[in-house]
């Protein structure tokens, strides 16, 4: 069985769908939610599904191997950042090689790095006129956004469009890419 870990710093949205796509799963068991925000919306959603969580702080996640230990103890072998916006410190990319994944709401390598997500993203994109927009899943490694790409979707940007309307169009392809694209990993890996 897989064990996963989903690392989340906000509302949650993308952690919901992935935990509703493997809650019948027999091979894969979201078995922790960990967030960098004691405030962050995903913690209610672990709660309700039933799942635990673990609050890291910025010292201890960067100083110490206190959450590489803590996800080893629990059996945790697969990451998948959704809506995650701390970089992934070294001791734990060299803990989980080619196994943790990110979500980013653009086109990488466009519009990627320190301080590209959420509506900046959107805002960067639409200022720069692109004509399209897009998701890419890819795997962590020591650079923000930079790891090899697995997956990309696009969807057309219309003059009209606004960050928020942007954001919207991003979502959708989110909610309906993430969570198969995260199986079919799974299973390269069974």
């Amino acid at each position: 069985m897989v064990k996963l870990a989903i690392f989340a710093s906000g509302a949650g949205s993308n952690a919901a769908k992935i935990i509703e796509h493997f809650a019948r799963d027999k091979a894969v068991m979201i078995n922790l939610i960990v967030s960098n925000k004691k405030e962050a919306g995903v913690l209610g959603i672990a709660a309700a599904a039933h799942i635990d969580t673990l609050l890291i702080n910025r010292n201890s996640f960067y100083e110490t191997k206190d959450c590489v230990n803590e996800l080893k103890w629990r059996g945790i072998n697969f990451i998948v950042l959704a809506g995650f916006l701390w970089k992934i410190p070294e001791t734990l990319i060299e803990a989980y090689p080619n196994r943790i994944i990110n979500i980013h709401p653009a086109l990488l390598p466009n519009y990627g790095g320190k301080g590209m997500y959420g509506n900046f993203v959107h805002e960067a994109v639409i200022a720069a006129g692109e004509k399209e927009s897009g998701i890419t899943i890819h795997y962590v490694d020591a650079h923000y956004d930079e790891g090899d790409i697995i997956f990309q979707a696009k969807c057309s940007i219309e003059p009209t469009d606004t960050p928020s309307s942007l954001a919207t169009k991003i979502h959708a392809l989110e909610h309906a890419h993430f969570p198969g694209v995260i199986e079919n990993l799974l299973k390269k890996l069974a």
